[in-house]
């Protein structure tokens, strides 16, 4: 046989089929595992934040209001007016630390615990014997003399705080934060 006949009797050369976009290899799956979940956590992450700073700004707000109240008030009235705007003011950190601790007997505290309760869990600073004094026993008292400027920004240091700190055993939000409000009603302190 000759190398004519011999080339004659092979087939053509066989090209394979182009490579396909799916199935893509093992590989891509994981690491399309791997982006969504960093998507999933990441937006999970997000949300808690914006609605920390959410709950912050109400909170704040609700300081604001308050003084507002206490500016507007009738010169006659200044000892009521005080009054209420500690009870008022007790009751709005009352409610963000019962936000932040509502598995603690956070709302029974009074007096010097209150006090207490705030130095270990908040910023501090601000906060001297007199401002003490008022939070503690200021709503007992049938008059009381207290710098509200000094006491409001006590205040918003102290929410700050508690909003911008590590809850060291979760981490997380708690899950009550929006049902806990932090509605001004009178004198829940």
């Amino acid at each position: 046989m000759d190398s004519a006949e011999l080339l004659a009797q092979l087939a053509d050369i066989h090209l394979p089929e182009p490579v396909g976009l799916w199935p893509p290899a093992p590989a891509w799956w994981i690491l399309a595992l791997f982006i969504i979940a960093g998507l999933f956590f990441g937006a999970r992450k997000g949300v808690t934040v914006w609605r920390q700073r959410r709950f912050c700004a109400h909170a704040l707000l609700e300081l604001e209001r308050i003084l507002d109240q206490f500016a507007a008030a009738d010169a006659q009235d200044l000892d009521a007016a005080r009054l209420r705007y500690v009870n008022a003011f007790n009751s709005v950190l009352r409610r963000v630390a019962l936000v932040h601790f509502p598995d603690s007997a956070v709302a029974s505290l009074g007096g010097d615990e209150w006090v207490r309760f705030l130095h270990a869990n908040g910023s501090c600073m601000n906060l001297d014997r007199e401002l003490a004094a008022a939070l503690s026993h200021g709503r007992f008292q049938p008059t009381i003399s207290v710098d509200a400027s000094r006491l409001h920004s006590f205040g918003r240091e102290w929410i700050r705080s508690m909003y911008r700190r590590r809850r060291g055993s979760s981490g997380r939000p708690q899950k009550n934060q929006a049902a806990a409000g932090l509605k001004v009603s009178g004198s829940d302190a």
